[in-house]
């Protein structure tokens, strides 16, 4: 029997790899010049791995189609996904958030293990061969771009998403299961920065905040926060935490998104109030933009104070009990205007894909046509940052490698 696996990412390695271990004649088709080209840029070129939390704490994380991950995430864990590359010599730590990561903190030494293991099965590796058409009659045929055919018992697609096209997600897969009758669910950008109305933004861009509160409301509606690591762009906002942000309110209208910020989320108003007095005492006879400096960032102290209505230039000392009370207001909710997501290419992943209804969860085969699979990206699931989305490539590429 000849398996073709069609995408050299992550999903498509330990697909073709497991495979591969059967026995089987495997070949991986991957229009790249190398394989994981994704993989390779993924944290930062230190690739996030996994997350080391308990696999049932994963279903959390995932915000499309969770439950159709329980088999994949059961059958191949966070913890033989490391055990795998650990077997290959890549020693794993864990870092804030659970996150695994290298030892030596570069991607490329995951991706080598990981070419070790298909090497070790016997893959054969087509590199720079791009499928232009893919036809299904009993067996599957192949065509590439340079004209040449290939015919395959059985088929995993793991293609990935559109996201950073210039890695080569550049949707074709979503084309080849179009063509052999699958749905494919609307395609959004997950895990991507923010645009931001407020022409304040550009002034403090390459601002980075760590310990604060994202919060996201519909009307007065609250619909969800994220606490840890942001930046200010030209454009808006970008970080873990607007990234994670991205992903959930993606699904809903984003034209009543209202997004808030808590500078200061371990003190109450109270406390806030009581520090503030602290400090105006220390600094009671300079201006208030010069009394804020041991509380705020130097870059949003004009931001705050214009927010709060005071005059930059008012001595301290004149400083009344409303005018901190619009100060506290604004450090615990500075109010952004969402205006859109950066565009889906500069996504991490793609939310949307072939619809879960047409895949068996068991096994990753189409429900449609007997003989595909899928796995990875190119499925309807994703998850937040923190190694869920790559855990669901090795999961999904597992369960297909080991029924094709």
């Amino acid at each position: 029997m000849k398996v073709g696996v069609i995408g050299g990412g992550p999903a498509g390695m330990i697909a073709a790899g497991f495979a591969g271990s059967r026995g089987i004649d495997v070949t991986l088709i991957e229009k790249n010049q190398r394989l994981g080209k994704k993989m390779f840029i993924t944290g930062k070129g230190r690739c996030n791995i996994t997350n080391a939390s308990p696999i049932e704490e994963f279903f959390e994380k995932i915000i499309t189609n969770s439950s159709f991950l329980y088999s994949s995430f059961y059958s191949f864990t966070n913890d033989d996904i490391i055990r795998l590359l650990e077997s290959y010599g890549l020693k794993t730590k864990v870092e804030r958030g659970n996150r695994v990561f290298p030892v030596s903190d570069k991607s490329s030494d995951v991706i080598k293990a990981l070419e070790k293991f298909l090497i070790d099965n016997n893959v054969n590796i087509l590199l720079k061969t791009k499928v232009k058409e893919v036809d299904f009659n009993g067996k599957f045929k192949l065509t590439f771009e340079d004209g040449r055919k290939a015919i395959f018992d059985k088929l995993v697609i793991a293609t990935g998403g559109i996201s950073y096209p210039a890695t080569g997600s550049t949707g074709d897969g979503y084309g080849f299961a179009r063509k052999l009758g699958h749905t494919i669910m609307p395609l959004k950008p997950s895990l991507v920065p923010m645009e931001i109305e407020e022409d304040w933004i550009k002034d403090v861009q390459g601002l980075s905040l760590r310990n604060v509160k994202l919060i996201a409301r519909i009307g007065d509606k609250f619909i969800h926060e994220e606490f840890g690591e942001m930046i200010f762009t030209h454009y808006g906002i970008s970080g873990p935490i607007v990234l994670s942000m991205s992903n959930v309110i993606n699904k809903f209208d984003r034209k009543h998104i209202k997004l808030s910020i808590d500078l200061k989320p371990a003190l109450s108003k109270e406390k806030l109030d009581i520090r503030i007095l602290r400090d105006f005492e220390m600094f009671k006879n300079k201006q208030i933009k010069n009394g804020l400096k041991k509380l705020l960032p130097v870059k949003l102290i004009p931001i705050i104070i214009a927010q709060s209505g005071i005059d930059e230039d008012k001595p301290i000392h004149q400083i009344t009990k409303e005018d901190r009370a619009r100060l506290v207001d604004n450090i615990k909710s500075l109010q952004l205007t969402f205006r859109k997501f950066r565009p889906i290419e500069e996504a991490i992943v793609t939310s949307g894909g072939i619809s879960t209804k047409e895949i068996n969860s068991s096994t990753m085969e189409s429900k449609i046509v007997p003989g595909l699979y899928f796995a990875g990206e190119i499925i309807d699931v994703d998850g937040l940052t923190g190694g869920y989305n790559l855990q669901i490539a090795y999961s999904t590429g597992y369960l297909a490698g080991i029924n094709v």
